[in-house]
Order: C-alpha cells, then structure tokens, then sequence
C-alpha cells in the first residue's frame, strides 16, 4: 500500500486530497472547503444547507394561482397556434426568432443563472446592461427574484424549500410550481437569505423597477414588430412566432432544466444527490443539462467539465473573456473532478 497527500491550489481554491493504491485500485477523497470556495465569491448561498429538516406532519394543502393557469394556458394554446404558421413564414423570420431565442437564453444561462445566482464569473458594466436587456426578453421573473429562487433551490435542493422540488413529480417541478402558491418554506427561508450582492448592483435594481415595462417592450413588442417592418411579414406569423413560441420554447428549455435534469441521466460526479447529466437538456438550454456536476460544483462557470460541448453559453462567456468583457472564471480543477467521481460518483464516467 502507498499513501500520499498533496495540496494543489486551483482557480477556485485549495484542495487536499488523500490518495490510497493497492494494485490497480485507487482511492482518493478530496478534502473540498467548499467555504473558502464560496468565500471567494462573496457568498455561501447556494450551498447545501445539510442542517435543513423538512417540519413533520401533513404537508400544506395546494394552493391554486388561476391567474397563472389561464396565462399558461392560454400561452401553450398560442405556440400550438404559432406552429401551423412555420410553413408561411419567411425565412428571415424564422431566423429573427432563433436570434430572440438565442438572446434571451443567455440572459437567463449567462446572466440571471451563471453571473447573478452563483457569481462564478465577473461582468463589466456594458455585459451586465446586455445580459439584462436579454433577461427581460426571455421574461422569467426579474433577475433579482430568479436569483432569491435559485440560491434556495441550491440550498435546500429536494426539500419543502426547494421552490420546484423534483421529489413532487415531473409535472410540478416542470411548470406546476408556478402555478400553485409557494410552500410556506420556499418563502421562509428565501427571506433569510443574503442578497446584498444582489440589492448593491444598480443595473439589476433598475431592471426590477421597470420590469413589466420592459417585458411588455423586449419579449413581446420588439420580437414581433422587426419582422413586420423590415420585411413586410403579416402581423400575424410577426406576434406569434418570433414573440409567442420563441418565449414558450424558452420557458419549457429553462423548466427541464428543473424537472428533466432531475430525473433522467447519469450521476457521474455524486450519486447521492437527485440531480443528473443530460445531454439533451444541455443542447436545448445552451449548456444547463450537465447538471450532477452543477449541483456538485455550483461556483464552476461552465456547469460542466467539458468546456464548449453542447455548452454555448460557456462558449459566449469565454467569448466576453476574450474581448474583455468579462473575468475572473471560477473553474475546478481536473484532479478535483476525478477525486469527486472516485469518492461519490456512480461509475458511469468510466465508460464516458
């Protein structure tokens, strides 16, 4: 047998790792202060809190939102509409909206999610204006309440807290959650986190001021005028394909990341938790379906250890890296990751 520890400083911190060989078989665990790590960030909070225990007795009972219900509806029923005119429709229309969609996915993948929720990278003052502009084009809540959910989704992933908790089927965490009234610890514990970093960026209070104005002006009114003006298409094919489906495809590909990367895939990095590795996810949400590893590495900027594949939005951050935009990528290091699978991981990342 042979023993080693080393030390390796990486971009997200200082890992210690201890290193068991007996022939072929290796052992290693990686000793991850995953407060340090968040530290460098400025916040913890999207950490699992492993105190958390969900309160014993009968469950609240279902609250309906209908005003969210009718919407849903109504809007679901408006794409369906909108599929039947792809035929008409002409082609610069079709790309006009993959451009909307393309957009206002990095608002919610590159913005809202990577930058805002787990700080795993820094933006400039222009990035951060256009990350927000696409923000309220893709219309999932302004950026400082998707930011309250999703650190408590992190935090308290699985449980009553959890706001789209995949423990309460496919369909609710999917669209249900948005549809019925929060459960009592969803609220309780968002109001006890820290969100200073988010109040103290002037960019993103602005945004959740005039977010319904701007929502009205970016998802909907500007989408669907350009096809109309530029290019002489009806008003029609104009509202409901670039504005109506190009919004409701957005909505269902940021959900999946909710219900489907929750419950179909492998779990390469840690077994022991729900979330799990789903290509397809990824490709229809620029990169969010790799989502064993997010869980398991939040503050990592790419979601991923595969860097672009199926992953454009790491490939725009690089990007804005690049032309100086942005800096100061989080990343975990190789042998972090293979540690992390050799002590909790299922075994899949063996066979790739």
């Amino acid at each position: 047998k042979e023993f080693s520890s080393t030390s390796s400083t990486t971009a997200v911190g200082t890992v210690t790792s201890r290193v068991t060989r007996n022939g072929n078989a290796v052992m290693e665990k990686d000793l991850l202060n995953h407060e340090d790590l968040a530290g460098d960030r400025g916040m913890i909070d999207d950490i699992f809190d492993e105190t958390y225990r969900e309160k014993e007795g009968p469950k609240p009972p279902l609250r309906y939102v209908w005003r969210n219900i009718i919407l849903m509806s109504l809007l679901h029923l408006g794409a369906i509409f909108a599929l039947t005119l792809i035929p008409s429709a002409k082609i610069q229309t079709l790309a006009w909206a993959l451009l909307c969609f393309l957009v206002s996915a990095l608002g919610i993948t590159a913005g809202s999610h990577r930058l805002w929720s787990h700080r795993s990278y820094k933006a400039t003052l222009p990035l951060r204006i256009f990350l927000t502009i696409a923000n309220s084009m893709a219309f999932q809540n302004d950026i400082y309440e998707w930011v309250r959910d999703h650190r408590v989704h992190h935090k308290f992933s699985e449980t009553d807290a959890d706001p789209h908790n995949a423990m309460r089927g496919f369909f609710f965490s999917h669209i249900g959650w948005l549809l019925v009234r929060k459960h009592p610890d969803v609220i309780e514990k968002g109001q006890k986190l820290d969100l200073s970093d988010i109040k103290a960026d002037k960019v993103v209070m602005f945004q959740r001021k005039y977010y319904k104005p701007s929502v009205v002006l970016l998802c909907f009114t500007l989408p669907a005028v350009v096809p109309w003006y530029f290019w002489d298409e009806s008003i029609v094919t104009s509202f409901f394909i670039p504005a109506i489906l190009r919004y409701t495809i957005g909505l269902n590909a940021t959900w999946l990341v909710n219900s489907a990367a929750h419950m179909f895939g492998n779990r390469p990095y840690d077994q022991n938790i729900n979330p799990r590795e789903n290509p397809l996810v990824s490709l229809g949400a620029l990169g969010e379906g790799f989502h064993n590893y997010h869980h398991t590495f939040p503050y990592d900027y790419s979601t991923s250890e595969f860097g672009w594949r199926f992953n454009l939005t790491t490939a725009f951050i690089d990007l804005m890296c690049l032309l100086g935009l942005a800096s100061d990528r989080k990343k975990v290091s190789k042998e972090v990751i293979l540690a992390r699978k050799m002590r909790t991981g299922d075994g899949s990342h063996k066979s790739g």
